[in-house]
């Protein structure tokens, strides 16, 4: 017998093959795991932090008795990113001034992807806030990665039925605060156009005129950078804003039109330095909300595309 005949079973050969199975399983769904982590916390930095211990304990499992890996690995980063989602919400409520979610700069054809673009969005995630912690994950996990109810029952630790009772009532709040306008293509295109080339020169008149009656306008610096207190709401005051508010005046500002968590964005900079991210929904043909992240915390990932996938 050769020397690999004669390695015994579950010897370091038998340990290093688990392990590169194992590490080929986690690598090849990291990105959708990252994406569920991501839309259950807001958060990249956190997101990231919930794959080092799904990783950690994907790594002690047998192999052998998962029959399917993509829903177990979902499972065991959803279990992780719920007990930092209650972390998580402690922190937001010591949070200087207004929370927005942690933008993402990605790539175009993540907006190709209709559910996943929306389920990723700037306007989808603030919704999300709205919802406790096991309602979030539950719709999560159900909406956007269709398991069944009994895998998600494991994931949050509940009954199938108690589950199947929290995703109605997710449901129901979630469509109830979701936006409902759409916009073609064209339409889209051309309304950014418009706004970008607005933002850009402070045309308070162009601003005026592709802002919805009641676009919503809000901010995050985090107690680091100027931020509103509060949302502003309004064509005027909003339009106000975008002209002048939200810069130096003698400031060089440049904007970059890029997608921004599946839907469109720009990218600011003043003197040449990122200043913020400006995620904007276009409904109908106008904008109806502008989001603005200013917090240098949250602006590692606009520099590089973050990959999601469902």
């Amino acid at each position: 017998m050769n020397a690999r005949s004669e390695q015994p079973t579950g010897g370091p050969l038998a340990r290093d093959s688990r392990m590169d199975s194992a590490t080929e399983a986690f690598v090849a769904h990291r990105n959708l795991l990252f994406t569920v982590a991501y839309e259950m916390l807001g958060s990249a930095a956190d997101a990231e932090d919930v794959l080092q211990e799904a990783w950690l304990r994907w790594a002690g499992v047998d192999l052998g008795t998962v029959l399917d890996r993509r829903a177990y690995l979902i499972r065991i980063t959803a279990r992780q990113a719920l007990k930092r989602l209650r972390t998580l919400g402690r922190r937001k409520e010591s949070y200087v001034g207004p929370w927005l979610p942690e933008p993402l700069l990605t790539s175009p054809d993540v907006a190709e992807d209709v559910e996943l673009a929306d389920s990723v969005s700037m306007a989808m995630l603030l919704v999300l806030e709205t919802l406790q912690p096991t309602e979030r994950a539950v719709f999560v996990l159900r909406e956007v990665f269709d398991l069944d109810y009994d895998e998600i029952a494991e994931a949050v630790g509940k009954s199938p039925a108690a589950v199947r009772q929290i995703a109605h009532r997710a449901r129901a709040h979630v469509a109830a605060r979701r936006p409902r306008g759409t916009a073609s293509p064209a339409d889209t295109r051309a309304a950014l156009q418009a706004f970008q080339r607005a933002v850009e020169t402070g045309d308070l008149q162009g601003l005026l005129d592709i802002l919805a009656p009641d676009v919503v306008a809000l901010s995050d610096g985090g107690g680091i950078k100027h931020a509103l207190l509060r949302p502003v709401v309004g064509v005027g005051p909003v339009a106000r804003l975008l002209a002048v508010g939200w810069w130096k005046r003698d400031a060089e500002r440049s904007v970059e039109l890029v997608q921004i968590n599946g839907g469109p964005g720009l990218l600011v900079r003043v003197d040449g330095e990122i200043d913020g991210v400006l995620a904007v929904r276009v409904e109908n043909g106008y904008v109806t909300g502008a989001y603005h992240v200013r917090n240098p915390e949250k602006l590692s990932r606009v520099e590089r595309e973050t990959a999601v996938s469902r």
